[in-house]
């Protein structure tokens, strides 16, 4: 017994020195990557030149036979050499030789709220500062659905930063671009779609229940006390008027008119009136209408751009806080639950 306290005494010290030493290093950890970062997040900047050969080598050496293996390992070892010496070489001389073009990569994956315009936004002002207009490109890789107004009007204007710049844009739409999707993708001097994405939903659209008459059958009165005439047109518990629907209208039809100009101005070759009516295109229609300018999916135009110059994916990562990781996780526990149930009910009305 007197064994076991003793040992008991001596992990118990062992495990608070171990804990007390992972905090202290945790903590000065912390500290450094705060003096070397933003708080708020950090810049990634990946080349996926290296990514792509990486890939290409990956499949070329899992083909080969161990002989051929051997012959190959050599033959890069020597390749990789030289290589270095041959950038030591060129340091001297990167002044007076051209830059070599480079193609920079922004991601977006819009939801609603638009809520990765403030990563677009850092990321775009870090690519403009160091782009030559002469030489660089900036290609988009867009998803989204839409979402409000105000929202996409501030992501679009952020890409309109690019342009303004001379730089040239390319749009990258592999599944979906419509909406407030396709006012940021037609800011592009060119969009390329894959053959089956969705393009286009020029139009605008709002929708809101209303309980009126439900609060007046149990006697709920509701007041809505405004000082304007238009200050509020239609409400979700108040009495909607003839009125105020038709202010309402008046308002989307003008948003509509702002969204149909603003693409006329940037891709003025469109017949806005056969186009802009709301209605969706999939990749190969939205080139005979001339909404997008190629077919070709996000992979095979970098991966030729790949031959052109550098390229270079860039992105603003914003630091999560506890609380958003733990909903992630539960989120992504939950959907993978969802899909796992659904699979096994379709697989029992399959047999």
């Amino acid at each position: 017994m007197e064994f076991l306290t003793d040992y008991g005494l001596f992990l118990a010290k062992v495990t608070t020195f171990v804990v007390a030493a992972f905090v202290i290093a945790a903590v000065i950890f912390s500290a450094r990557r705060r003096e070397d970062h933003d708080d708020e997040g950090e810049l990634r900047v990946r080349k996926l030149n290296d990514q792509y050969r990486k890939l290409k080598e990956s499949m070329q050496t899992r083909l080969m036979t161990d002989a051929e293996y051997k012959l190959w390992s050599r033959k890069k070892k020597k390749e990789d050499k030289a290589e270095k010496k041959a950038e030591k070489k060129s340091k001297g001389q990167e002044a007076a030789e051209p830059d070599k073009p480079r193609i920079y990569v922004i991601d977006f994956d819009g939801d609603i709220k638009a809520s990765d315009t403030d990563t677009l936004r850092r990321s775009v002002s870090a690519v403009l500062s160091v782009a030559n207009p002469e030489t660089d490109e900036v290609v988009v890789r867009l998803e989204s659905g839409g979402g409000l107004v105000h929202a996409y009007g501030l992501a679009s204007a952020q890409l309109d930063r690019i342009r303004n710049k001379g730089i040239a844009l390319t749009a990258c739409v592999d599944k979906v671009a419509a909406s407030g999707g396709y006012m940021m993708a037609c800011v592009a001097d060119k969009i390329i779609a894959s053959p089956f994405a969705v393009l286009g939903s020029i139009g605008v659209v709002a929708q809101l229940p209303n309980f009126h008459r439900f609060l007046k059958k149990n006697n709920v009165d509701f007041e809505v006390l405004t000082a304007g005439e238009h200050k509020r047109t239609l409400t979700v518990f108040g009495e909607n008027t003839e009125k105020g629907r038709q202010k309402f209208l008046e308002d989307l039809e003008d948003t509509h008119g702002l969204f149909k100009e603003y693409v006329s101005e940037r891709r003025p070759e469109l017949d806005m009136q056969a186009v802009a009516n709301g209605d969706i295109w999939f990749g190969r229609r939205a080139l005979d209408v001339r909404l997008i300018d190629e077919i070709k999916t996000s992979d095979e135009y970098l991966l030729e751009a790949c031959d052109r110059g550098e390229v270079i994916s860039v992105y603003f990562q914003r630091k999560q806080k506890l609380p958003e990781k733990l909903g992630l996780s539960v989120s992504a526990a939950l959907e993978h639950t969802l899909w796992k149930a659904l699979s096994v009910l379709r697989n029992q009305k399959i047999q």
